[in-house]
């Protein structure tokens, strides 16, 4: 009995070491590789198709200042106010799902960093419990720009397409930082399931959606740079208004 928990001791210790330390590594080093793109990989092999995978890492300051404040008004309207996350969404979600709604979400741009970087795809109770643990860790050691930075290099944006500055080349024929504010709103629109809604073809509805993300982004602060705190009078297109 002595030996097993000696074991399981050990264990405790291991997680906890590794998994800060792979997020303080994480704070300054790109991110090449993420779990959900060897998925991708492994998934496209298994069908017999070629493994197609496009990602190419960009700092903050070569993307399009409109991204950010596009994700955020289809995403995560408060990213910047929250600590990783949002209860009046999760408080709104679960009334609407208990109503019989069509099922909503309310993961916030940390929580599904988090998921992106560090674990699988899923919905058990088990990944959500890590995705907590690891949210609260990014939060705790990582700036919002550094979150925003990692989210949107590494989120899935097409068929073996993660981050925007890929999306942007082969949706756009352009780089990141080129991308103008209503292609930002189409590429955020397609975000709920990048597989079936493509910003390079887009449908009818996410025309629809790209308008209305667009008319959130009056709403929403531009995204302040490192160390600078979030201004009310500053905005990217209107009057921004706490929500």
């Amino acid at each position: 009995m002595g030996k097993i928990k000696k074991i399981l001791r050990w264990m405790v210790v291991l997680f906890f070491s590794s998994t800060i330390l792979s997020v303080i590594v994480y704070r300054f080093l790109p991110v090449y590789i993420t779990p959900l793109m060897v998925i991708r990989c492994i998934q496209q092999a298994g069908r017999g198709e070629s493994i197609t995978l496009h990602h190419h890492w960009v700092s903050l300051d070569e993307i399009s200042p409109h991204m950010p404040v596009a994700v955020m008004a289809s995403e995560d309207q408060r990213f910047l106010l929250h600590h990783g996350f949002d209860y009046n969404a999760i408080e709104k979600a679960a009334v609407h799902n208990l109503n019989g709604g069509k099922k909503r979400g309310a993961s916030t741009i940390s929580q599904q960093t988090a998921k992106n970087v560090f674990l699988w795809p899923g919905r058990s109770w088990v990944r959500k419990g890590f995705e907590t643990y690891f949210t609260f860790l990014i939060e705790l050691m990582w700036s919002k720009q550094r979150i925003m930075e990692v989210y949107l290099n590494s989120i899935e944006m097409g068929d073996g397409i993660y981050g925007v500055d890929a999306v942007a080349e082969y949706h756009f024929d352009k780089k990141a930082k080129d991308l103008f504010r209503g292609e930002c709103a189409l590429i955020a629109a397609s975000l709920p399931n990048p597989l079936k809604m493509d910003s390079g073809h887009p449908s009818a509805y996410m025309r629809k959606r790209q308008r209305e993300i667009e008319h959130e982004m009056l709403f929403v602060p531009a995204f302040p740079e490192e160390g600078e705190d979030v201004n009310p009078g500053t905005v990217v297109g209107g009057a921004y208004k706490h929500r």
